[in-house]
């Protein structure tokens, strides 16, 4: 028999990607938008056999760990999708995570696991963020149920959660300093005003596709505006850009023709200003362009950064290999520290970006080199840039390739500092070097604010 509606469930314990988790007769309900201690009635969405999804309908009570969402978009745009939520809350929901990942997942003993380090700031916190143009926008139930004709459904923001052809229209984001939510705002009304249209995500047709905004702890604001084609307006529509915001360090256009909205294979064309951003951590300058990839929290990177600084306890005479170092920044960060750092990434344009940040700041002593990171550990790479005393990993969410830790394991460096962006797949690895490495410490990290995701910094030393 299918379970439709469920009437005065209670809300238990937060679990995985920031669902809660709830009992229905012999069922597990998970639930999203909700928060531990809510009496709701639930309209169930998706039926498994041991397993409901459902969405809140109406609460009877509120959990005491509530608080009045601050963003109008909340509940449709999954961008920050633990407002509900109070601060302390959340940390305590992302200390648990990692200690339930490394624990249950990895069965690990954890000798020094630290409270989670806060970000200081919980709104415009973020130095990028993405806008899609679409002429198909996400309507409210409000506009649906008054049955009236849509005449403009235009709209410049953020994708629907799992629906990559309706954009919900965003008319204010806590998400990104000013001018981010001005220059947004301009943008689309003028592009209205000079009949440029807007793309069909679906028939993949239309002028005006992305703009993308990021802002340094300099000052600079790089804005860059993507087409899918060219349009006899499209020059009106930057010097509009420009002068309406003085502000604007970099303007850059791409023409993109793709099915798709990435541009690292694409030609930017810089139209007004200086080609990159600079962003600053105690003396070192790092170049962001177009295409740089570069954490998006500042404030926090840089304390992440110092908390790996700590916990790798570098000696001057010690060889660092870096590894998924990006642009470098890690590397750069600990250069000085160090005899040698070696950084390894298998994207090749970030490599260059390393190598551009190297010479920029000076740094003589930091080496990158592109490629896979399982084929480039070898006795003939370790022989020519040094057996390292300390590893520094912070691979992507899957983690890293078990050739890898197979690789680690051979190389036994004295320390390793694994940064990880999941917790789950950090637990799998280290598992795999429990044999031959003591964890000395765990520091979670709210790099995110209002979402579910945590970062986490492991210490491990080599046994005796």
């Amino acid at each position: 028999m299918r379970v439709g509606k469920i009437e005065k469930l209670e809300i238990g314990s937060m679990v995985a990607e920031g669902k809660c988790v709830a009992r229905y007769e012999d069922k597990v309900v998970f639930v999203d938008l909700v928060a531990p201690g809510d009496i709701v009635d639930v309209l169930v969405t998706k039926q498994k056999k041991n397993f409901l999804e459902a969405t809140p309908v109406f609460f009877h009570q509120y959990s005491s760990q509530r608080e009045k969402p601050f963003c109008i978009h909340f509940g449709i745009c999954g961008g920050c999708k633990w407002q509900h939520l109070n601060y302390q809350a959340q940390l305590k929901y992302k200390e648990q995570q990692v200690v339930d990942s490394l624990e249950r997942l990895g069965k690990l003993s954890l000798l020094n696991i630290q409270p989670i380090l806060a970000s200081s700031k919980t709104i415009f916190y973020r130095n990028k963020l993405e806008f899609t143009f679409s002429n198909h926008r996400w309507l409210t139930i409000e506009e649906i149920e008054s049955k009236e004709q849509i005449v403009n459904k235009n709209a410049l923001g953020f994708h629907i959660p799992k629906r990559f052809d309706k954009i919900i229209d965003v008319l204010t984001c806590h998400l990104q300093p000013d001018p981010s939510n001005a220059i947004r705002l301009f943008v689309k009304d003028q592009a209205e005003q000079l009949s440029i249209s807007f793309f069909d995500l679906k028939k993949q047709e239309g002028v005006l596709r992305n703009l993308l905004i990021r802002t340094s702890n300099t000052g600079g604001v790089m804005v860059i505006v993507q087409f899918f084609q060219d349009h006899p307006q499209r020059e009106k529509l930057l010097n509009l850009i420009r002068a309406q915001f003085p502000q604007i360090t970099s303007l850059y256009y791409i023409i993109n023709p793709k099915k798709n909205e990435t541009f690292h294979d694409i030609e930017t064309h810089l139209y007004y200003g200086e080609p990159h951003l600079i962003e600053q951590m105690e003396d070192l300058k790092f170049r962001i362009g177009p295409k740089s990839f570069f954490q998006t929290n500042s404030d926090q990177a840089y304390q992440l950064y110092s908390i790996v600084r700590q916990l790798a306890d570098i000696k001057s005479d010690e060889v660092v290999y870096d590894l998924y170092t990006g642009t470098g920044t890690i590397a750069l960060f600990l250069a000085r520290h160090a005899k040698k750092v070696v950084g390894l990434e298998y994207v090749e344009m970030a490599v260059d970006d390393a190598k551009a940040n190297a010479a920029f700041n000076r740094v003589g002593n930091a080496s990158f080199i592109a490629g896979d990171i399982k084929d480039l550990l070898t006795t003939k790479f370790i022989e020519e840039y040094g057996r390292p005393a300390i590893i520094i990993t912070d691979p992507p969410r899957s983690g890293m390739h078990p050739d890898v830790v197979k690789a680690l394991l051979a190389i036994r460096p004295a320390r390793i500092v694994y940064v990880s962006c999941n917790p789950a797949t950090q637990a799998r690895d280290l598992s795999l070097m429990n044999d031959c490495y003591t964890i000395k410490v765990v520091q979670p990290v709210d790099m995110f604010p209002h979402t579910h995701h945590v970062e986490n910094v492991v210490l491990m030393e080599l046994k005796n």
